[in-house]
This record gives structure tokens, C-alpha cells and sequence, in this order.
């Protein structure tokens, strides 16, 4: 059974390259072990699939080699997948500035990916695990639950470890590894932290609470929401910081970061210096969580007490709360895998290793991770309509 080309992987990236690599004539197979294809396409944002960024530049992406994404998010960016979207009827909108999503379900963009498969002539072919993978002398060998494939040029775009329970493994860099190409160490991003126990049993009542607040670590900072969770904190703003944030780190929340507080609280002690603290921080946020961090930070009594030193103490603790987090929820959670296939390893250009011709490395796997709102999904879609265009 002799292809052109077989993609390991049907995900966003495998998907694309599939249907790109067809439409050029070439014989294609992607190969897929679990029973769905594209399973985390229709788990992504919330199954509406946040499917790209309008405003997504290399400035959104963590990598080794913060240039290597340049080219292939240059030659297929955000307006060409909107194309796409546009040409299949898909509605969309658009949510926080830039994100798009589908207006319907997630559902609706992984059937764009299966059409343009049919269309092209790309074959897909669920439930096959791949046993081994071999170099021969005129391409690969992939040995499967169905029998030996070969072909000239052999893709990987089987991802990174995130969400495990929706068929992730590390089989991408098992296979990097057996071609001798580096691998950097890797950590679950886009992901939730968990709190030590003591903060956890303050915080834990408050499940379910949002705030917008600006987080920072390491030089980096997003204002977007923050949602407390029985396990810890998430949201936007966590998921963001997550990615930039090491084993023993400390976070930095700016809990009211559109608020000059010191200035605020002073006119408040002179207009309502009968008003208890907590009251006065349930204006801009709720009742609850005013209340339980005024008790954790032992902020009580009536406003007019408190001297300018002690307000300074307040301002303190509601503008540069640090907190170092216990850890994350890990890959059972986390939307991406940090690091990955060194991009030193891999042509810019064709995605093919530079130690093993006729071999390509495209999507998550690679060490290019992109921040939350669409551009995971850019990436794919760039890197695999670009290595589409030379397998």
C-alpha cells in the first residue's frame, strides 16, 4: 500500500496538510489512532472553536527561536483561513477583539477540514496505531494496526501531550528522537495553577468568582479575567501567565488595575469614614470576594481608622498580591504543550528535518507555542498548508 505522502495525526495541522498536499496531486493518508478526527478542534473554545486571531503576528508565539514561525504565519495568515471560513458559509463573530468564533458549534470548522479532505482526494483512516516507523531507501515505512504503509514523505502532526483523554501522546517526539532531531524539555501551558492548602481552604468558597485583574511573571503581564476554581485560579489571565511561569515562581495580581486605589480609598475615609473596609472593596468586586480577602488579609473595621500607612498596607495587597502557586492542573487540562521538536531541526520554509529527508514535523509538537485566542489554531493552519506545499 504505496502513497506520496502519510500524515500521523488527524488533527488541525495533519487535517490541513492533508487537504493542501492533495489539492496538488499528490497520494495522500493521514492516519489516526483514535476513533474521532480532530477530537480537540471540537473540545476548543467551548465547542464553538475559536479558529483564529485576526490580529495574530510572531509577537503571540514562545519559541527558542522567536523568528522561526515568521515565514509560515507570513505565507497562510488569519485573513486566509477567514477566506476559507467565508467559502464554506461558516458564521462567525467576533468575541474579546480579534478572537473569532463560530456562531453555531466547532463542529461546523472540523467539517470544513473533512470536506476539503474529501474534495482534494485525501484518504483518512481512523483507529490505526502506528507501531513503527522506518526509513527506507525511496521513503518511509510505517507499520500499523492495519498493515504497512509506505511513503515518499512521512508527516507527523500527532501534537504535544495537552489533554491526554483526548488522544494525546508523545509520539512525535519519540519519533524526532529516533531520527536524532533535539527535544526540548516540555511543560503543560494554557493551563489552570492549584494553590497550597492553606490559601486553597480560604479561597475554595469562592469557586466560581471572576475578576478582571492584570497578572504578571517574568516580565510578562495580561489584564483579562481571573476565575477562582475549587482547585485554584484560572482564566483567561491564568491560562495567559501560565505559559510564562516556572516550578517556584511567584505571580503578581493586580486585583483592581483600572483603579487608582490609594487615591480612591482617601476620598472614601473623608466622605464615608463610617463605612467598614470590605463594604468599600465590594464596589468593584463582589461581596464575597471582598469579604473573604479582607478577613485573609486581616483588613477590618471602619475606613476612618485606618491610618495612611495602614491604607498603603491595603493597596498593598489588592494591587501586588503575590502568591506563588503550588503548581498547574498539568496536560489533563492544559490547551497546549510548551516546547517541544527544537525548530533548529526543522526547515522554516518546508517543515522537512534537516537530518531526515522526506520527513516533516508540523503543528503543536514543535517548540512554537502561541498565546491563548486563536493562534494554537493559526499555527496549525499555517504550518500545515505550508508543509502541504512540499511533501
Amino acid at each position: 500500500m504505496k502513497y506520496d505522502v502519510i500524515i500521523i495525526g488527524g488533527g488541525a495541522s495533519g487535517l490541513m496538510c492533508a487537504a493542501t498536499a492533495a489539492y496538488r496531486g499528490r497520494k495522500v493518508l493521514l492516519l489516526e489512532h483514535t476513533k474521532k478526527i480532530g477530537r480537540k478542534i471540537l473540545m476548543s473554545g467551548g465547542g464553538r472553536c475559536n479558529f483564529t486571531h485576526l490580529h495574530n503576528t510572531p509577537a503571540n508565539f514562545l519559541s527558542a527561536n522567536p523568528h522561526f514561525c515568521k515565514s509560515a504565519l507570513s505565507r497562510f495568515s488569519a485573513a486566509d483561513f477567514v477566506e476559507l471560513v467565508d467559502r464554506h458559509g461558516i458564521e462567525y463573530h467576533e468575541k474579546t477583539p480579534g478572537q473569532l468564533f463560530c456562531n453555531e458549534s466547532s463542529k461546523e470548522i472540523l467539517q470544513l477540514l473533512l470536506t476539503e479532505c474529501e474534495w482534494s482526494g485525501a484518504e483518512l483512516m481512523t483507529e490505526t496505531s502506528v507501531f513503527e516507523v522506518e526509513q527506507g531507501t525511496a521513503g518511509y515505512h510505517v507499520r500499523t494496526s492495519r498493515g504497512q504503509f509506505d511513503a515518499e514523505s512521512l508527516v507527523i502532526a500527532s501534537g504535544g501531550l495537552s489533554i491526554p483523554n483526548g488522544g494525546a501522546t508523545g509520539f512525535a517526539y519519540e519519533v524526532a528522537e529516533q531520527f536524532g532531531l533535539q527535544v526540548t524539555p516540555r511543560q503543560a501551558a494554557l493551563v489552570p495553577f492549584t494553590l497550597q492548602p492553606d490559601l486553597l481552604e480560604h479561597l475554595k468558597p469562592l469557586s466560581g468568582v471572576s475578576q478582571p485583574v492584570t497578572v504578571s511573571c517574568n516580565g510578562m503581564s495580561f489584564t483579562e479575567n481571573l476565575l477562582l476554581t475549587h482547585r485554584g485560579l484560572s482564566g483567561p489571565s491564568i491560562l495567559q501567565i501560565s505559559s510564562y511561569w516556572k516550578p517556584g515562581d511567584e505571580i503578581e495580581i493586580d486585583l483592581l488595575p483600572q483603579l487608582d486605589l490609594d487615591a480612591w480609598l482617601k476620598e472614601q475615609r473623608q466622605q464615608r469614614p463610617k463605612a467598614e473596609l470590605r463594604t468599600l472593596m465590594a464596589q468593584h468586586m463582589t461581596k464575597r470576594l471582598a469579604q473573604t480577602l479582607c478577613e485573609l488579609w486581616d483588613f477590618e473595621g471602619e475606613v476612618g481608622q485606618y491610618s495612611n500607612a495602614r491604607l498603603q498596607e491595603v493597596v498593598q495587597q489588592f494591587k501586588h498580591w503575590r502568591l506563588k502557586p503550588s503548581g498547574t492542573e498539568g496536560y489533563r487540562t492544559a490547551e497546549v504543550t510548551l516546547g517541544g521538536i527544537e525548530t533548529d531541526e526543522v526547515s522554516q520554509k518546508t517543515f522537512e528535518a534537516k537530518k531526515a529527508p522526506g520527513l516533516y514535523f508540523i503543528g503543536e509538537c514543535l517548540d512554537v507555542t502561541g498565546h491563548l485566542g486563536g493562534h494554537n489554531f493559526q499555527w496549525a493552519w499555517a504550518s500545515g498548508y505550508c508543509a502541504g506545499q512540499f511533501v
